[in-house]
């Protein structure tokens, strides 16, 4: 069994008891880690395909050691202008081992996240009836296209060629 999974923006196909390095991750050595975003998983039988991850699959990995990789010699040159520069860096990365692939897991964030949305969406905000003085001191606030279209509503004509205090003016 292997997943196809998305770490720190890049993407490993990773097996269970496998070790790999990845990019600093921002976990204590020896502590556990999960990862939602599997694109791909293949139990030998069947495989199944994210759109773009798949649902209700989780890779949990443990964290071995914090580590920095092989030096990157970078070196550029002009020719002809006697324009030499050389640089290095070691890039910080992390080694796991992925301790289990698993199937069937609910995410709870994900239902709560759908739940919140299922309740917001029946919900329409009714606008609030202001004052005159409330009104005339709010219209400043708005933009120009918001402006157009209360104008618009109320029939005041010759709104196109109006500027912003000409709008507050005529609807006033």
């Amino acid at each position: 069994m292997y997943a196809i999974v998305e770490i720190s923006g890049k993407q490993f196909k990773v097996e269970k008891k496998q070790k790999l390095f990845v990019n600093r991750l921002d976990v204590a050595e020896g502590k556990k880690i999960s990862f939602d975003n599997v694109l791909m998983i293949n139990d030998g039988s069947k495989s199944s395909v994210g759109t773009p991850h798949v649902s209700g699959v989780q890779v949990d990995a443990k964290v071995l050691k914090h580590l920095k990789s092989d030096k990157v010699i970078v070196f550029k040159k002009k020719r002809r202008k006697g324009y030499k520069v050389r640089n290095g860096h070691r890039q910080a990365i992390s080694e796991i081992e992925i301790s289990d692939i698993l199937t069937g897991v609910s995410n709870k964030n994900t239902a709560k996240k759908s739940q919140v949305k299922k309740a917001e969406s029946p919900k329409k905000a009714e606008p609030k009836k202001v004052s005159a003085k409330k009104e005339s001191q709010d219209l400043s606030s708005l933009s120009v296209a918001e402006l157009k279209t209360m104008a618009k509503e109320k029939g005041i004509t010759g709104i196109s060629s109006m500027k912003k205090a000409d709008l507050i003016k005529a609807l006033s």
